[in-house]
């Protein structure tokens, strides 16, 4: 029973995934999520997390809502890039303190980053601990400085909504000294 309650949530995941890859919200496209989900399952094994992320429920909601006014931003602040400077835009690439060492963690801050037209992230040097992002737009030093706050920012959020409570006094204490 404890083997069933450990995989349903992956299994519900993995049926919501197939119903949004078919775009049919049907009875048989949720049957068919389930039994695939099942058959992934049961054919790789995956070993249960080391740890679990946190899950607190309103910092991850702001999380999402900012990620969402970022995308509209960043979309407005990208068309107008491409508008006035056309093939003269210019682009950045920015060393950006990394402030957690999980890796899940990690790969869920990579991932907000880049869900923002016109920003990317390169590399993830956790060793030195620091993140390489590309971003568009930046045309001086203010741009630069201001790119890095938000890039900061994001981590910040993420940290707040999935880190543990040791990653997220570190954040703050990384946060304070990067500035």
């Amino acid at each position: 029973m404890a083997r069933l309650r450990d995989r349903l949530p992956r299994i519900v995941w993995l049926t919501a995934v197939w119903v949004l890859l078919w775009g049919t919200f049907t009875p048989l496209s949720i049957v068919g999520g389930v039994v695939v989900g099942v058959a992934v399952i049961a054919v790789f094994r995956f070993p249960p997390p080391a740890d679990r992320l946190p899950f607190r429920p309103l910092p991850l909601l702001g999380l999402v809502a900012y990620l969402a006014y970022d995308v509209v931003v960043s979309g407005v602040g990208v068309s107008w890039q491409v508008l006035r400077y056309g093939p003269a835009a210019r682009g950045a690439v920015l060393a950006v303190p990394l402030l957690s060492d999980s890796d899940r963690v990690v790969a869920v801050i990579a991932n907000s980053l880049s869900l923002s037209p016109g920003a990317m992230a390169l590399q993830i040097d956790q060793e030195h601990g620091l993140w390489f992002v590309y971003a568009l737009g930046p045309r001086d030093r203010a741009g630069v400085e201001q790119t890095r706050r938000r890039t900061l920012d994001i981590q910040r959020r993420v940290i707040a909504a999935l880190g543990t409570p040791e990653e997220l006094a570190a954040a703050r204490r990384l946060q304070a000294r990067a500035g």
